[in-house]
């Protein structure tokens, strides 16, 4: 998937995944996937899909300040 936020291009397909974090089995309805990626610039980005009754029942990326990383990871451990 590929967004552009703020005039940055954020791209599943040229960013490496810092951390994968599940919810739920695949086919769950509630079940969900976030994926914290870095792009070649160095700006991060949650990438997340699920099923229709997630909280991601729509492909979305979101932005994630640098200086959040740390906590995300950490709560997703």
């Amino acid at each position: 998937m590929k967004k552009v936020i703020r005039k940055k291009e954020y791209d599943t397909e040229t960013a490496t995944v810092v951390k994968k974090h599940t919810v739920g089995a695949f086919g769950d309805p509630t079940g969900y996937e976030e994926t914290l990626y870095q792009t070649p610039d160095g700006f991060y980005f949650v990438y997340g899909c699920g099923g229709a009754e997630s909280p991601y029942a729509e492909e979305s990326i979101q932005c994630l300040a640098k200086t959040k990383v740390d906590a995300w990871i950490e709560a997703h451990a």
